[in-house]
């Protein structure tokens, strides 16, 4: 087991319930789920690409295993390894273990008159899987057989990964239904300092898995987080990488003055709705793309 009791204690006040016998693995209820479920809102990636915010499955199958310890992040670092270490818990427990906890954690919900019954029903069975909670999912020995499981239990798949690993991208067997590459600097300077890489030649992994993203058929998207004072500059750097690439879609969101890093960031590092949208649309005239759509309250852009 990576994570000691204290540690997982920590986690599971903040929401998180750990699944399988060897604890790497951890469901959390989204905002937007409840959200939806009460009628009050869906995540932007409902409005984006048609999932149902209340049937969806945020996990991850690696929350003490990431090469990066980026500012931005929310999560507590410190708990943190870059290389898989010890034993790991087979794709199906998982996945049984996660829907089990996700039914757990929204009971509570049933006694809510404020719920919105049908919604509420249709939750105990999600069908479209978040991996992206914590943690860099690529670092789970077993990434193509979690995916073609929950593709077996009729989920859609949305995989968020940081581009560490571009060999193990390259030689996935089994796509996920929407393929997440992080690009969160414009250059290697900015990447150093902002996502903090604790592995050698971080940069170069990152732009290795770009020039892989052509070669999926899945629906591919590059994510770009963010920070006010830290990567919102060098538009010219960022429209060549994305032209470069040439995904589906480019996501660009604000960094949240949340969690933990709150310990590395101040509130003034967080991009305004209007201060995303006109970076968003410096980015999109470099790349020749459009603006598609975008989330108020997520304070999100989506090119295209």
């Amino acid at each position: 087991m990576s994570l000691n009791d204290e540690n997982l204690k920590k986690l599971e006040k903040m929401g998180y319930r750990f699944v399988g016998n060897n604890k790497h693995s951890a469901a959390k209820v989204c905002h937007w789920t409840k959200k939806s479920i009460l009628d009050e809102g869906v995540c932007y990636k409902q409005k984006f690409y048609g999932i149902e915010s209340h049937r969806c499955l945020q996990i991850s199958p690696s929350v003490p295993f990431c090469h990066q310890k980026c500012l931005f992040c929310w999560r507590d670092l410190s708990v943190t390894q870059t290389q898989w270490k010890g034993d790991f818990d087979e794709p199906g427990e998982i996945i049984d273990g996660c829907i089990d906890a996700q039914r757990n954690l929204l009971c509570g919900f049933f006694g809510n008159e404020k719920a919105n019954p049908k919604k509420l029903q249709e939750s105990q069975d999600p069908n479209n899987a978040a991996i992206s909670l914590a943690g860099e999912p690529m670092l789970y020995p077993k990434i193509d057989d979690l995916i073609e499981e929950f593709h077996r239990r009729n989920f859609t798949t949305f995989l968020v990964t940081n581009g560490m690993t571009p060999e193990k991208l390259e030689n996935l067997k089994e796509e996920p239904t929407q393929l997440y590459v992080s690009l969160d600097a414009p250059n290697k300077e900015t990447y150093n300092k902002l996502c903090n890489p604790q592995v050698e030649n971080g940069w170069n992994n990152l732009n290795k898995s770009l020039d892989l993203i052509s070669s999926f058929d899945c629906r591919t998207v590059l994510r770009m987080t963010c920070v006010k004072g830290y990567n919102m500059q060098n538009v010219d750097e960022y429209a060549d990488m994305i032209k470069k690439t040439n995904p589906d879609f480019v996501e660009i969101k604000a960094y949240m003055f949340v969690g933990y890093s709150r310990k590395r960031l101040t509130f003034e590092n967080m991009p305004s709705n209007q201060e995303i949208y006109d970076f968003a649309s410096s980015v999109a005239e470099k790349c020749d793309l459009e603006i598609k759509d975008k989330s108020y309250e997520s304070r999100v852009v989506l090119l295209k």
